[in-house]
């Protein structure tokens, strides 16, 4: 899907009819459709090599396609190179971006892009449109497109125009929208509320019209025999994939406590 993009960008380029400069290239870039997600990164920030450390060997063409993003390619490009150059400023771009926006500048404007619900709101009803953030499932690019989190019921979901569907999510990275909580946590959605469970050793249920329930492994039970193990609700929760948030490639710690717990009330 990402080729199949990144194909579709080479001709629009080589056809002339999204490659209007009409100012520098990363405010074209910004304007164009699709691109709505990114934020302006400084130039002093990608000026300073220091921050761009290792992309070279990841960008081809890469100090050609740096001077195009600051606006210091030589005129005399040949265009035919000109729509191969673009994608790689592209890529140059987007995996400088998602640096950037770790870091604290990066992170103030991706957060005022939050407060105007620029990258969508959650689709699941009980949430109440909570607005979303882009991450990435990879750091590496070309393998992941990206995902919406949902802070409030930490879950992801794909993005509902194709243009933004579309995206990398190396773009973004795995670490950004963790990190932007962990900076400003007065703006970590407020949960509902844990459930009431029974403790242990309960073996009665007594519903709202006052009448005692049966415990639940007899219920369970009673939905395998009636279904088939393979298709009971239980073993379905326990197989089903779930987000782990990550910041560098490790666990949040709250919420690798909360999850922890919800593991064990769903397993017992």
């Amino acid at each position: 899907m990402l080729r199949a993009h990144l194909q579709r960008t080479v001709d629009e380029i080589s056809t002339g009819s999204d490659s209007d400069y009409s100012s520098s290239w990363i405010s074209w870039f910004l304007s164009s459709k699709g691109n709505e997600y990114f934020c302006e990164v400084e130039e002093d920030y990608i000026l300073d090599r220091f921050n761009l450390t290792g992309l070279n060997t990841e960008v081809q063409n890469y100090t050609q396609a740096l001077d195009l993003i600051t606006d210091n390619l030589d005129d005399d490009v040949a265009e035919e190179f000109r729509g191969s150059l673009d994608v790689q400023a592209r890529l140059l771009y987007g995996l400088i971006h998602a640096r950037w926006v770790i870091t604290s500048r990066g992170l103030a404007k991706m957060l005022d892009k939050y407060k105007k619900a620029d990258f969508g709101r959650c689709p699941r009803v009980l949430c109440q449109s909570q607005p979303l953030l882009p991450v990435g499932l990879t750091d590496v690019p070309y393998e992941k497109s990206v995902k919406l989190y949902c802070g409030r019921c930490e879950d992801i979901y794909s993005p509902k125009s194709s243009r933004h569907g579309s995206i990398d999510g190396a773009y973004f990275g795995t670490s950004f929208p963790h990190m932007l909580f962990l900076v400003y946590p007065h703006m970590i959605p407020q949960k509902s509320g844990i459930p009431e469970l029974s403790p242990p050793g309960v073996k009665a249920v007594e519903g709202a019209d006052g009448r005692r329930g049966r415990r639940p492994r007899e219920e369970a039970e009673g939905t395998s025999e009636v279904m088939g193990e393979e298709f009971s609700t239980a073993n379905v929760a326990m197989k089903a994939e779930r987000y782990r948030p990550r910041i560098f490639g490790f666990q949040v710690s709250e919420i690798a406590k909360l999850q922890r717990w919800q593991e064990a009330i769903r397993d017992r």
